[in-house]
């Protein structure tokens, strides 16, 4: 048996959690039940890939019942000790706070190269493009520019232990040898397009970044879905297994695509709005920020748009989940040409 089944096991994880959770709560006294919600569950022979909520019911010295969310999100293969040390480091710099905050993280096992933390509530900002909430779009942009400004302007940043290949286009998982080899495998039409793209992406961001020692904390996956409403004054991001050292643009970026995708691509949104949304995103990240927003600026946030769009395109052509019908194809090519476009490809 794969041993991650165990984190299936209602009474094998009430145990665990009453040695590693429970002491960090001394509010309660012992843990009651745990209800087991699995969210993503890949499981092999011997590999995995899940993520898993754990609905924990605590009790007081008064037999009182408090229920908790927490989640693990564990791998058997890809690296989720540096998401623990990645919100422990962000916990205790100020990201649990009344308006920007995390999960607030629990513990790491090495044994099941997981990472526990406490879930949070709310609705995400794709929850609220899909439903063209406008008013509620309009006061978490401001609210997401800044959470994202605070981060960029941590200090003392430089020593910690990120993965350094989520830090460059080349290298960021799977990496561009793999991209490319997919590619030239199942669509060979589209590798001279994937090319000279990549080609145009890696040159540009290594201009910068092989030119100056400045580095940012960067959340590495900044798009609507990781972003929660908790309440009126209070913003949450989620999802840090691509937290690196890079170039903060990436970050502006990659909101930006992904917020013009879920919403225009997917017919939520019109573009007029959407551009209405990108000024609102850019002058709040930019009136709490050190840094301007020169043309220069312009430039590398304009590459890693495209780069996230190269991203989207690569992900609806090969993720295993995906019915390439026609629909989805027509989709994708128009994707494509708009990124040709670009590109001046």
């Amino acid at each position: 048996m794969n041993k991650i089944e165990q984190l299936f096991n209602a009474e094998y994880v009430r145990k665990l959690l009453s040695r590693k959770v429970l002491p960090l709560y001394p509010e309660f006294k012992r843990i009651e039940a745990v209800k087991i919600i699995p969210h993503k569950k890949h499981v092999w022979e011997s590999t995995y890939h899940v993520v898993v909520e754990f609905l924990v019911s605590f009790a007081t010295a008064e037999a009182k019942i408090h229920q908790l969310s927490l989640f693990c999100s564990a791998h058997s293969n890809e690296n989720r000790k540096n998401v623990y040390d990645s919100l422990k480091f962000l916990w205790n710099s100020g990201f649990g706070d009344a308006h920007f905050s995390i999960p607030q993280p629990l513990f790491y096992s090495a044994y099941f190269n997981g990472t526990f933390y406490q879930g949070v509530d709310g609705h995400n900002l794709h929850y609220y493009i899909s439903t063209q909430n406008y008013e509620e779009i309009e006061k978490i942009i401001p609210q997401a520019a800044k959470w994202l400004a605070k981060l960029h302007g941590l200090k003392n940043v430089l020593g910690f232990d990120y993965n350094s290949e989520n830090g460059r286009i080349r290298t960021v998982i799977s990496g561009i040898d793999d991209i490319l080899q997919e590619i030239k495998k199942k669509y060979p039409h589209y590798l001279s397009f994937y090319e000279k793209a990549y080609n145009i992406f890696i040159t540009k961001e290594e201009d910068f970044l092989n030119n100056t020692n400045q580095r940012w904390l960067i959340h590495g996956d900044a798009h609507p879905e990781n972003i929660i409403k908790m309440s009126d004054i209070k913003v949450v991001v989620i999802d840090f297994t691509d937290m690196s050292l890079a170039d903060y643009t990436r970050d502006l970026a990659c909101f930006l695509q992904q917020f013009e995708y879920m919403g225009v691509q997917n017919k939520k949104l019109d573009p007029s709005y959407v551009a209405k949304i990108r000024r609102l995103f850019l002058e709040s990240y930019f009136a709490n920020s050190p840094e301007k927003l020169d043309a220069a600026v312009k430039a590398r946030i304009d590459n890693y748009y495209n780069w996230t769009m190269m991203r989207t395109i690569n992900y609806l052509l090969t993720a295993g989940v995906i019915n390439r019908d026609e629909a989805k194809m027509e989709k994708i090519n128009n994707l494509i040409n708009l990124l040709k476009n670009n590109l001046g490809i």
